[in-house]
C-alpha cells in the first residue's frame, strides 16, 4: 500500500439546526439524514455509486434511528442499494469519530471515496430513551464499583468543573451570550449559508416553506436575563440552561475521498486531514476530555496551538471551552468564533459534522491554513481533528 495516501474533504453540507419541538419536528431521522446525503452528492456532482461506504453518527440508536439509520438514509437517498452504511456511538462525538473512522479508511486503502456524517432529532429520539432515561442501568455492577458511587449526569459534571477551574456564574452566562452574538454575526453576514442546505416544512395553515436559517439562536437574550436562571442540577451550581447547549434537531455530512482519486474525478479537495486523536478521560468530570485529547493531536502532528488559525470545540457546556481555554492559555478570539451549540444547538451525533463543516468553510473565508476541532463525550472521552486548508 502506497504511504502517500491522503484523505481530503471534497464537500460539506449541513441542515440548519432546530430547536426541540421547533420547525424540524415532523422530519424523521433518516429522512433528514437521506435528505443531507443527496444533497452532499448533488453540491458535488458525483455519482453516488462509487461511494464506498456511508458512516453516521447517532447516539439514541432507538426507535425512529434504530436499525441502522445509516443504511436507511443511504436507500431513502436513492443511492444505489450497492452503497452500504453502518452508524456509530461515540457519544457527542459520534459523527466526529465518523469522520476519523471515514479519513482513516482513505488513508489505509480500505476506501477510495466515503460519506461521513450524523443525525439526531431530538424532538422525536429524546435524550435518554436509548437508556429508559436511567443510564446507570448501563454501567454493570464492576464499573459502579470502580468508582464508588461517584458517576453522575453530565450536568453536575459541569458544575464540578467549574469548581475545579474556579469558574463563575458570571463567566459563564458572559461566553454564553458572546456565544449567541457571534452566532448572530455569522447568520447576518451569510456565513453559515455556503453550506445550508434548505430543508422543505410545513407550516400550521399546510403551506410548504424552506428552512434555511438555525433556530436556536436569541436575539433578545440578556446578561441578565441568564443570570435571573435557576441552577439547572444542583441548587449551589452554576450550570443553567442559558449557559449549556440546545436539545435540538439536525443532520450533516462530508464527502471524503483519497487525494488522488478526487482529482481524477474533477474534484477539488479543499483540505486534508492532518491529524487525529481519541482519549479517555475521567468519566465523574467527564467533560474534560478536549484538553488531553489536544495535546495528544498537537503532539502528534508537530504543531503548536499558535499554529492553530482557528478552533472547535463543542460547547456542550459553557464550562467545556473555558476549563480548555484554562488549561491550554488559546486565544479565545480564534474559538469558536461563529458561536457553537449554546446557541445554535446541539443535535447529538450531527455535531462533530457540524462543526467541521462550520470549520472549514470559516477556514477558506478567513483564509487560515490549521483548523482544530475537538469535542467533550460522554463516559469520560474526546476527540480531536486537525485539517489543514488546501484551496
Amino acid at each position: 500500500m502506497s504511504a502517500t495516501r491522503e484523505a481530503v474533504i471534497v464537500e460539506a453540507v449541513r441542515t440548519p439546526v432546530g430547536r426541540r419541538g421547533g420547525q424540524l419536528k415532523e422530519w424523521h431521522p433518516a429522512d433528514l439524514l437521506a435528505l443531507t446525503l443527496a444533497a452532499l452528492v448533488e453540491r458535488a456532482r458525483l455519482d453516488p455509486a462509487v461511494v464506498d461506504d456511508v458512516i453516521a453518527g447517532c447516539v439514541s440508536q432507538i426507535g425512529e434511528q434504530s436499525l441502522n439509520v445509516a443504511r436507511n438514509a443511504v436507500l431513502g437517498a436513492g443511492f444505489p442499494e450497492t452503497v452500504p452504511g453502518t452508524t456509530v456511538d461515540r457519544q457527542c462525538g459520534s459523527s466526529q469519530q465518523a469522520l476519523h473512522f471515514a479519513a482513516q479508511g482513505v488513508i489505509s486503502g480500505a476506501y477510495d471515496v466515503v460519506i461521513a456524517g450524523g443525525v439526531e432529532v431530538m424532538t422525536r429520539v429524546p435524550l435518554g430513551s436509548s437508556c429508559d432515561s436511567r443510564p446507570e442501568q448501563a454501567f454493570g455492577s464492576r464499573m459502579r464499583r470502580r468508582y464508588d458511587g461517584r458517576l453522575v449526569p453530565q450536568g453536575i459534571s459541569s458544575d464540578l468543573i467549574a469548581r475545579k477551574w474556579e469558574l463563575s456564574r458570571a463567566d459563564l452566562d458572559t461566553y454564553s451570550m458572546e456565544s449567541h452574538r457571534r452566532a448572530l454575526r455569522a447568520t447576518a453576514e451569510g456565513r453559515f449559508a455556503g453550506a445550508m442546505i434548505p430543508v422543505p416544512i410545513t407550516g400550521l395553515e399546510g403551506e410548504t416553506a424552506l428552512m434555511t436559517v438555525d433556530e436556536g439562536m436569541r436575539p433578545d437574550s440578556t446578561l441578565d436575563k441568564l443570570a435571573a436562571l435557576k441552577p439547572a442540577f444542583t441548587p449551589d451550581g452554576v450550570t443553567t440552561a442559558g449557559n449549556s447547549s440546545q436539545i435540538s434537531d439536525g443532520a450533516a455530512a462530508l464527502l471524503i475521498m483519497e487525494r488522488s482519486r478526487a482529482e481524477e474525478l474533477g474534484l477539488r479537495p479543499r483540505a486534508r486531514f492532518a491529524g487525529f486523536a481519541v482519549t479517555g478521560s475521567d468519566p465523574v468530570l467527564m467533560l474534560t476530555g478536549p484538553i488531553p485529547a489536544t495535546e495528544k493531536v498537537l503532539r502528534r502532528t508537530g504543531l503548536t496551538l499558535d499554529e492553530i488559525d482557528l478552533v472547535e470545540i463543542n460547547e456542550a457546556f459553557a464550562t467545556v471551552p473555558l476549563a480548555w481555554q484554562r488549561a491550554t492559555s488559546a486565544d479565545l478570539a480564534r474559538v469558536n468564533v461563529n458561536g457553537g451549540s449554546i446557541a445554535i444547538g446541539h443535535p447529538l451525533g450531527s455535531t462533530g459534522a457540524r462543526l467541521l463543516t462550520v470549520l472549514l468553510n470559516e477556514l477558506e473565508r478567513a483564509n487560515g491554513r490549521y483548523g482544530l476541532l475537538t469535542m467533550c463525550e460522554g463516559g469520560g472521552m474526546a476527540n480531536a481533528t486537525i485539517i489543514e486548508r488546501l484551496a
